[in-house]
């Protein structure tokens, strides 16, 4: 409880196995042109957490080929039960999968409460027709999406591929990371505020937007559609709490922002 005041849900993390950690980690940070703060480790986040009065974290990892998706998923899940009242966890698919109907099984049957995708690491375009199972099969069982969205650099997972598969999957939630669009956010906002199966995240966006832009873009989307996140460990979950807190809101606001919204979409 952060003052005893708020609960707080960090929505928006990578973990990583410890042996795997350290090269995970630069890699990420080497992609985005930035050092991470973090070092990917569970022990290292619920620190963290500990120190800063962060409660529960959102965890996750990415599958780059088909025959990670199973092993992520293993280890995502077994993490959340070494820390059931710490972690919720999120699992991953790969567009390339051959299984992509037992995948998601698999990560019900694991307990976990969402699909991971990040289109630029993971090669893929949101409106590939490679992905339209994944959300044809999210959709049908109402597993939520939390996706990457937005990069200047490239045009895997801009607005102007998001739309689409909004509109035309209209009963999927998607979550897109990143205030909906990270390095466009002006786009994504004019884009894709007001589609009611789409909601954001504050990872990697609030150490760029001033406090009047940052504030702006949520106000846009709506309070109820926004969820706190890190992006740890690229960002650290102390850090981009203390930047939230600055933002120009209501108590009412900020509890829904940190915590009322992700219990809500995730059915905690």
């Amino acid at each position: 409880m952060l003052d005893n005041k708020f609960t707080v849900i960090d929505s928006h993390c990578h973990i990583y196995p410890e042996k795997i950690a350290a090269p995970a980690v630069a890699s990420t940070g080497k992609f985005y042109d930035m050092t991470a703060l973090g070092d990917g480790t569970v022990d290292s986040l619920i620190k963290i957490g500990n120190k800063s009065g962060i409660d529960r974290f959102v965890v996750q990892s990415v599958a780059t080929t088909p025959h990670q998706v199973m092993s992520i998923n293993n280890f995502i899940a077994d993490e959340v039960k070494k820390h059931p009242y710490r972690l919720i966890g999120l699992g991953t698919l790969h567009p390339e999968s051959s299984t992509l109907e037992y995948d998601l099984n698999h990560i019900i049957e694991l307990g976990l409460h969402g699909v991971k995708l990040h289109p630029d690491i993971q090669k893929f375009k949101i409106d590939d027709y490679r992905c339209l199972k994944i959300y044809e099969l999210c959709e049908h069982y109402n597993v939520p999406i939390l996706m990457h969205t937005g990069d200047s650099r490239y045009d895997y997972s801009n607005p102007n591929r998001m739309l689409p598969i909004l509109q035309i999957y209209d009963n999927l939630t998607v979550i897109g990371a990143h205030l909906g669009g990270w390095s466009v956010w002006d786009e994504a906002c004019e884009k894709l505020s007001g589609l009611p199966n789409f909601y954001v995240d504050t990872s990697s966006s609030l150490y760029e937007l001033s406090v009047e832009k940052a504030t702006e873009i949520i106000r846009r989307y709506g309070v109820n559609k926004v969820l706190f996140g890190s992006d740890f460990p690229v960002f650290s979950p102390d850090i981009e709490l203390e930047r939230f807190m600055k933002l120009p809101l209501t108590d009412t606001e900020r509890r829904m922002i940190l915590s009322e919204n992700v219990i809500k979409l995730y059915n905690l």
